[in-house]
């Protein structure tokens, strides 16, 4: 089964705390502070392996947690970095934050690889905090939070040159015949419901990657028949052969599947219409495709007098070995990369965003005779304090009466024993500075 979109979870690892730690040898007296700080949690890594064709790791395992970091150690000893998690993800593979919708990266080549998820910085221990006034301090911080996040991983499938056209025009058949690949072929629409891919042996040394990718119809640039699923594809093909079935087997016309399909290409993205692109004139073994080749360059001709049409047969092999040599020279002219504009839909979620500055403000709500603190600032400060110490108390007071929280309150009517919550801790309000 091929799978080419999925949802995950990713998780950084977070920081090692930092410690409360002094040294306690028999011939250094008053040692001092030896906490040492705690290791940074691991990074999640998306790195391209070209080993990789599919997502379907992805359908058994969505989460990913990374390790954290080592806690402080005594003696100033320095906790362990974790060890980043390397997820491996096929070439092709666009990855977007599903919240904002923001392209993180659209990896190509193998070896490329990025930091989806950053680890935490680990916390300090006390001997960060030695000062002259203080030099043996009990304060020592928690490990920083990993980053964390949904992320949605898209694949466009990498090959050379694109088969497309309509449902049963024979583009798997053309891709049995040239390739060792074994698509699936019936006499029935969507016989094909996943991209096949097969390495061509051109000859004189010369060789290429073929995508049988699932046919089109109309309105397939909306969506319409999982348009979108297909068509994601195409954009990374350098050249593309539009098969079309020249028989008229099923009462359809040649020419408008033709003007149909580089229609729902042009719509989709602008981009792919000035693709290079060879027409192949399948079935040329049927009665009636003579005439309606005739037919067919006529009508082409007069709205693209230059484009390439070459009658072929899969069933018989007419004109296959002159349609490999066209794609290969084709293929020798252009680069190894196409660009590709952002797709409409792509190009409407791409978020751009200045760095993010601290939120140093805060607001203060009374609920009933308790008055709450809310401040993103004071609440990361909380999350890496270790408030189990007396320090640690007086040095989140210092920094709310630094910030004006302190006036502020005084402002709402706080005396004397009036209960204040930050977060999930509550203190009475004190008027007297003596902590400070």
């Amino acid at each position: 089964m091929f799978v080419d979109k999925a949802k995950i979870y990713v998780k950084a690892g977070d920081g090692g705390d930092g410690i409360v730690s002094f040294r306690r040898e028999k011939y250094v007296p008053e040692g001092g502070p030896a906490g040492g700080d705690g290791g940074r949690g691991a990074d999640i890594i998306f790195r391209v392996d070209e080993g990789l064709r599919t997502l379907m790791d992805f359908r058994y395992q969505r989460h990913f947690k990374a390790p954290r970091g080592e806690k402080g150690r005594n003696k100033s000893q320095h906790g362990a970095n974790a060890e980043n998690m390397i997820v491996r993800i096929p070439p092709g593979t666009v990855i977007v934050d599903e919240d904002s919708g923001e392209v993180l990266a659209d990896l190509t080549r193998h070896g490329q690889q990025v930091v989806v998820a950053k680890g935490g910085r680990g916390g300090r221990g006390n001997i960060r905090f030695a000062t002259p006034r203080n030099p043996a301090p009990e304060l020592a911080e928690n490990g920083e939070e990993g980053e964390e996040r949904y992320i949605v991983l898209e694949l466009k499938v990498m090959a050379d040159v694109g088969l497309v056209g309509f449902p049963s025009v024979g583009k798997s058949t053309l891709l049995s015949v040239v390739s060792a690949a074994k698509p699936k072929i019936g006499a029935y629409h969507f016989t094909t419901i996943t991209p096949n891919l097969g390495v061509v042996d051109v000859g004189e040394g010369r060789s290429f990657v073929m995508a049988d990718l699932p046919g089109l119809i109309e309105g397939a640039h909306e969506g319409v028949g999982l348009g979108h699923e297909f068509l994601r594809h195409v954009e990374r093909t350098r050249v593309i052969i539009h098969v079309v079935d020249m028989s008229g087997s099923e009462g359809r016309d040649p020419f408008e599947d033709w003007q149909k399909i580089n229609d729902e290409l042009r719509l989709y993205n602008p981009v792919l219409a000035e693709r290079p692109q060879v027409v192949a004139a399948n079935k040329m073994d049927m009665p009636e495709s003579e005439a309606n080749l005739e037919q067919f360059l006529q009508q082409v001709r007069e709205v693209k007098p230059d484009i390439e049409v070459m009658p072929i047969s899969s069933l018989t092999r007419q004109g296959i070995q002159e349609l490999l040599y066209r794609a290969a020279d084709l293929l020798d002219q252009i680069p190894d990369e196409p660009e590709v504009a952002e797709v409409a839909e792509l190009s409407e979620r791409k978020v751009y965003s200045l760095e993010k500055k601290e939120d140093e403000g805060f607001r203060i709500v009374r609920e009933n005779d308790t008055f709450i603190v809310e401040s993103a600032k004071i609440d990361r400060m909380m999350k890496r304090m270790q408030l189990n110490s007396h320090e640690a108390i007086l040095k989140l007071a210092r920094t709310l009466r630094y910030m004006g929280v302190d006036d502020e309150l005084r402002k709402r009517g706080a005396v004397e024993g009036t209960i204040v919550r930050i977060g999930d801790f509550e203190f009475e309000f004190v008027e007297s500075s003596s902590y400070y």
